[in-house]
């Protein structure tokens, strides 16, 4: 049976200095395992919000609406209940965690989700094949997490975690933000793979079309001011290379 992942009606507060601040103001979107979707859209329309309040970021209030995976209410979900339950997050900003080596957390984190260790030898074995796959030096495995990681090297990491954890969803926040175009093509490939190899559904948040180049999407969906202004296929996105968000913007703007 396929997963589905389906966004309803969901509004988000974030706390400022000034109070509350609305964010997304009525978002619908509806993500079968399998599918591919990107959310375009210019700062601060709402798109990182999103990638937020469903993985559970505490600063991010849900003050309507609902996350449902597969029937179930997400937003009842603890963090690691929803990583457990099959949603994956990579973060724009990936954080470092010093004293804990990517083999440990790795492990660690494959341990969790399955509830019970992988066999040492298999998994050795394929986080080394998911590590040359990604052109990551095996050293690697033996640093801290992220910790003076560049940021090309944090994005690969994000995605070799992807690639072990096997999720049925991946929400990918800007993934593309800071690589050069090689570190774009394996990081896209390893994405690539992860849905070929699992029938991985992807929520892709970006501001520019050259990701899309690597990684087809099915479904483009544009957001303005928290909402969703409109939806396509890939050819949306090629509009929106020659058109910019300029005609949204001015929508909203008027609307609001």
């Amino acid at each position: 049976m396929t997963s589905l992942l389906e966004i309803k009606d969901l509004h988000v507060s974030v706390e400022t200095e000034q109070g509350a601040k609305p964010i997304l103001k009525g978002v619908d979107l509806t993500i079968p395992q399998g599918e591919t979707h990107a959310i375009m859209g210019p700062n601060g329309s709402g798109k990182s919000t999103l990638a937020y309040a469903i993985a559970g970021h505490p600063r991010y209030e849900v003050t309507g609406g609902s996350i449902l995976l597969d029937g179930e209410e997400v937003l009842e979900m603890s963090v690691d209940e929803r990583a457990q339950a099959g949603l994956f997050l990579a973060m724009q900003y990936p954080v470092e965690i010093p004293g804990v080596t990517n083999a440990n957390f790795l492990r660690t984190a494959k341990t969790a989700i399955d509830g019970e260790a992988p066999a040492i030898r298999s998994w050795m074995g394929e986080v080394k094949t998911a590590m040359e796959n990604l052109r990551m030096d095996s050293s690697f495995a033996e640093r801290n997490v992220n910790q003076g990681f560049s940021g090309g090297e944090k994005k690969r990491n994000e995605i070799l975690q992807l690639e072990l954890l096997k999720p049925r969803f991946a929400v990918l926040d800007e993934t593309d933000s800071g690589l050069d175009v090689d570190a774009l093509k394996i990081v896209s490939e390893g994405v690539n793979r992860a849905k070929e190899n699992t029938g991985l559904g992807v929520l892709l948040i970006t501001h520019y079309t050259r990701i899309l180049r690597y990684i087809k999407p099915d479904f483009v969906h544009v957001f303005v001011d928290g909402r969703v202004a409109e939806e396509g296929g890939p050819e949306l996105a090629d509009r929106l290379e020659e058109e910019g968000y300029d005609r949204f913007v001015g929508a909203g703007n008027a609307a609001a």
